[in-house]
């Protein structure tokens, strides 16, 4: 059975100070939430803040981003994924929509990346999404194949076993629009389906695959029904450690 993993992206949100007051609020709320893994992904500048705070907890950092370069080198204002794991990551969210919309990210980017943070030894996050427009034309299945097939590229099945997908149709980021979980739950056996032509049937029953998109405590629940929904990437709501520990303990709280 695949575990759940419930991650919180902060965005360009958090000073140190809110950062270590949010931590704080957050672990005990959390430390007995023993039915998934718990992932936050500050901003940079709190990286190594937070992950010290959260030592010897059931809670993990990841990176925001990452560079396509393995480093060291003259790359100013690049983070490597070197420097993420001495900061005490575990994992790196790679390809989010707003990269890709914001910062020209490109599947091969996204490759690039990956590759890097697995030969790092830390595990990826891979964003996969469609916009509204792709959506409303019917080639949402084939803008989120063609972003697997070349995330993905010349990847091992070894080194596919250590990615996380995470599905977050841009159409329903930060809008207050949510995929009802039947629409969410259609696009992860497609996603799925995709993982077993590139790999096999193995990678593909085994691989975690989150939803991303105005997830909120009232929504998690009847997303978490979903058989092929592995848990969530939580953007707005993941800001308020009350708020984030609701859907942390989807299953307590129902």
């Amino acid at each position: 059975m695949r575990r759940p993993l419930i991650a919180g992206n902060w965005k360009m949100y958090k000073t140190n100070a809110e950062a270590l007051d949010f931590v704080q609020s957050l672990k005990p709320l959390v430390v007995a939430s023993t039915h998934c893994d718990i992932v936050i992904a500050p901003p940079f500048t709190s990286l190594k803040t937070v992950a010290a705070r959260l030592e010897s907890s059931n809670i993990q950092v990841a990176g925001q981003d990452v560079a396509a370069e393995e480093g060291p080198g003259a790359f100013t204002g690049e983070i490597s994924a070197i420097m993420l794991r001495d900061c005490g990551a575990r994992w790196v969210i790679i390809g989010h929509s707003e990269r890709r919309q914001f910062y020209c990210e490109t599947d091969e980017s996204v490759n690039k990346k990956t590759r890097v943070v697995i030969k790092t030894g830390l595990n990826p996050i891979l964003c996969v999404g469609e916009r509204l427009e792709e959506r409303d034309s019917g080639r949402a299945e084939t803008v989120v194949g063609e972003q697997l097939t070349g995330g993905l590229r010349n990847l091992t099945v070894s080194e596919a076993a250590r990615i996380i997908l995470a599905y977050e149709p841009v159409w329903a980021i930060g809008t207050g629009r949510t995929a009802t979980p039947e629409i969410a739950e259609q696009m992860h056996i497609f996603i799925r389906s995709k993982i077993q032509e590139i790999f096999d049937d193995g990678v593909a029953k085994e691989m975690r695959i989150l939803y991303g998109g105005s997830v909120k405590p009232d929504n998690i629940a009847a997303l978490m029904d979903q058989p092929d929904i592995d848990g969530a990437l939580v953007g707005g709501a993941s800001l308020e450690a009350g708020s984030f520990a609701k859907i942390v303990n989807f299953k307590e709280d129902r």
